[in-house]
């Protein structure tokens, strides 16, 4: 076997044997990426050079015999609007193609520390405003299982890069799904952290009341490797939490027997592929098998999720995205007046879909409109978070779809935003509620496309999530399935 088709648990043990150096492990997914890239375009960025210098010195320090994290010499791609020091992060936005960070965020220097080699920077839809990584104002990134299929959005280049074998780990942001709709849509585990359980310093801004970074991952095993690693507190991030960190790793072998599922059987609608449907009904047998207890429930407010959601984020990104004037970062063009300059440098460095949601969010900011959209949506928010919390004092866990279907074609939904937006539609609620939750590969449709199942668990209570996935991966076969390239 390739070291490029292993898990990163696998690469962990062989590294720690000393059966295989870290620049070796390296230099085959360098060599993977060198030749699938072209035909998947998972990367903006690539840092060949960094990556093999790191995994040099992770040698020379395990031949001292130096104690090192189980992630050493672990190879990983990040997201790229996650900051990397001395290496571009552009949001795959024009207005940031040339920007260069001072610093790592917190979540990059945890990995780096722990002796990473940092892979590249992987492509999103700009600002990670999408579901699809079409809005990328580099090129859109295709799905390994099948090119002409989106890979999801809008960590489409992290989830393509560990599903086509060109990163073991990859680390996504998720604001409304966009670490578990493309790991559904490329057969991946993909974790939703609990809010303030992984800082969010460094990362580039969308909606602050919901962005988090989580890992996507081949297994349930690799992803609590990466979660714990990442997870904790941070003086960086007063929005961080100081809750212990679970040893996530060592909870996967517990199964499911006395957990609680609730089944959200109603909240998938009519509309639904069968082969979603299907894959849900099937998770909760093998948990109910496994001697979890399984019984229908309903969340009654999740139906005004997308809604909320797109008031809420559109106006924090128009918050937040008022930094990009054309003068701190990013582009500055020559005008005759600053009103001017700000919008010459927006007008021509930023993509439609981002006008469009700043247009939004600036509107539903204005004093006529405050009441009626923005605080309205706070409210239906707070009975969203109840909902959960409700649904938590009887169940460990609940049972879900990710996606309403799996991977449609590239440009099927580009020019029709409101089918792009409900393609989101079950993975937006946990964020508006601060909850975690994973997308767990299920299966495939009768098109041969992953299918995901989606779990969500109390604030904190990872571990749980990760018993229930590793459960459930373990019933589809004992290697992670892997698209032919």
């Amino acid at each position: 076997m390739n070291l490029f088709e292993m898990t990163a648990l696998e690469l962990s043990r062989l590294l720690q044997k000393k059966e295989v150096g870290a620049v070796e492990v390296t230099q085959s997914f360098l060599e993977r990426t060198g030749a699938v890239e072209p035909q998947v375009r998972a990367y903006i960025t690539r840092t060949p050079e960094a990556a093999l210098a790191a995994a040099g010195a992770v040698d020379e320090k395990r031949a001292r015999g130096e104690h090192l994290s189980p992630l050493a010499g672990i190879p990983l791609a990040v997201k790229d609007n996650i900051c990397s020091e001395g290496v571009r992060t552009t949001c795959a936005s024009l207005f940031l193609e040339e920007y260069i960070p001072p610093a790592d965020a917190t979540a990059v220097k945890k990995a780096r520390d722990a002796g990473m080699p940092l892979l590249g920077k992987t492509n999103l839809d700009e600002f990670g405003m999408g579901s699809s990584t079409e809005n990328s104002a580099f090129s859109p990134t295709c799905n390994p299982w099948d090119l002409e299929r989106v890979p999801g959005g809008s960590s489409g280049g992290s989830a393509a890069a560990v599903a086509a074998g060109m990163a073991p780990l990859a680390l996504g942001t998720d604001t409304g799904g966009s670490v578990r709709q493309p790991a559904a849509f490329c057969g991946l585990i993909g974790l939703r952290p609990t809010y303030g359980r992984v800082s969010r310093a460094g990362l580039v801004p969308l909606a602050s009341s919901m962005d988090q970074a989580g890992p996507l991952a081949l297994t349930a095993a690799d992803a609590a490797l990466l979660l714990g690693l990442i997870a904790g507190e941070d003086r960086l991030d007063p929005t961080s939490s100081a809750a212990p960190v679970d040893d996530y790793l060592s909870a996967l072998p517990q199964g499911v027997r006395g957990l609680k599922v609730g089944l959200l059987d109603k909240n998938m609608a009519a509309d639904f592929d069968r082969g979603i449907a299907a894959a849900v009904h099937r998770a909760a047998a093998l948990l109910e098998e496994n001697g979890a207890v399984v019984e229908e429930t309903t969340l009654p407010h999740l139906r005004h999720s997308l809604e909320v959601y797109h008031l809420l984020c559109s106006a924090e990104a128009s918050s937040n995205l008022g930094r990009f004037d054309g003068l701190r970062y990013g582009r500055s063009e020559p005008a005759e007046n600053v009103a001017e300059m700000f919008s010459r440098a927006r007008g021509e460095g930023l993509g439609r879909e981002v006008k469009q949601r700043l247009l939004l969010g600036t509107a539903i900011l204005r004093e006529n409109r405050y009441e009626p959209y923005y605080l309205q949506a706070l409210r239906t928010r707070t009975l969203i978070r109840r909902d959960y919390e409700a649904a938590f004092e009887r169940f460990d866990l609940l049972l879900g779809a990710v996606t309403p279907t799996t991977a449609f074609k590239l440009g099927e939904k580009k020019e029709d935003p409101l089918a792009m937006y409900h393609a989101d539609i079950c993975i937006l609620p946990g964020p508006l509620a601060g909850v975690p939750a994973i997308a767990v590969p299920c299966g495939f449709d009768a098109g041969g496309l992953p299918v995901g199942v989606q779990l969500t668990a109390a604030p904190f209570q990872e571990k749980n999530l990760f018993r229930a996935a590793h459960l459930l991966e373990q019933e589809q076969g004992a290697r992670p399935p892997r698209p032919q390239l």
